[in-house]
């Protein structure tokens, strides 16, 4: 990676969320539970669970109290895992990533178990400088620390990155920890009640380079 400092107009650093951001993981859940109405509930049920524990519970037994919670079998949460490898990047995530490869340090930071979150994040061709996983950072976002950690692995201030978000759950924490935040909205998800919205929102990473490549970090506090 080229000096970041020869790009100032750059963050120095841009982290993703994973699971929503780059990787489609809606159509593997739906696959996996049989049906898109069943995978929503259950994608819904379990995207509750996960905002309300806290402290990091194993990500593996979330995904299955979320899927007894909404009447699916023991199978489902099976099929889910044994083809993990299979998600697919949204079109558009692996060309964004490469183009910023040689301006950014780039970092995941997701909702996931250590086990399944390096797996997914190997599934993009890019070399990641850090992947924090909710299990790392004993905690699932938006609690801050996951944000957090990761920027401390990178040694950047947070005036100094972006995140580029999945849902709008994250802008409670990037909003916490003062990251500028880019929504990419694929499937037109609502934007939470009390969140703040995101410097962009948008159903494509089209914009995102731009943006990134016209960075003016905010004076740290």
């Amino acid at each position: 990676m080229e000096d970041s400092s020869l790009h100032p107009r750059y963050p120095k650093a841009v982290l993703f969320d994973l699971l929503t951001a780059l990787l489609d993981s809606w159509s593997l859940w739906n696959r996996s539970a049989g049906t898109e109405e069943a995978g929503k509930a259950w994608r819904a049920e379990y995207l509750c669970l996960t905002y309300g524990c806290g402290q990091y519970v194993e990500y593996e037994t979330l995904v299955r109290q979320a899927a007894q919670h909404v009447g699916l079998p023991e199978s489902a949460p099976q099929v889910l895992e044994e083809h993990w490898l299979e998600l697919t990047p949204w079109s558009g995530a692996v060309a964004a990533l490469q183009q910023l490869r040689p301006y950014c340090k780039l970092a995941v930071v997701t909702n996931c178990s250590n086990r399944l979150g390096r797996q997914a994040a190997s599934i993009l061709p890019v070399q990641w400088d850090v992947v924090v996983t909710a299990e790392e950072a004993g905690s699932y976002k938006p609690d801050p620390r996951p944000y957090q950690l990761a920027l401390d692995k990178l040694n950047v201030a947070p005036h100094e990155a972006a995140f580029v978000a999945g849902s709008s759950y994250d802008m409670f924490g990037t909003a916490c920890v003062g990251l500028r935040t880019y929504w990419h909205n694929r499937i037109g998800l609502p934007l939470v009640s009390g969140a703040q919205r995101p410097e962009i929102e948008s159903p494509k990473l089209d914009s995102l380079i731009a943006w990134a490549s016209h960075f003016q970090p905010a004076t740290q506090s």
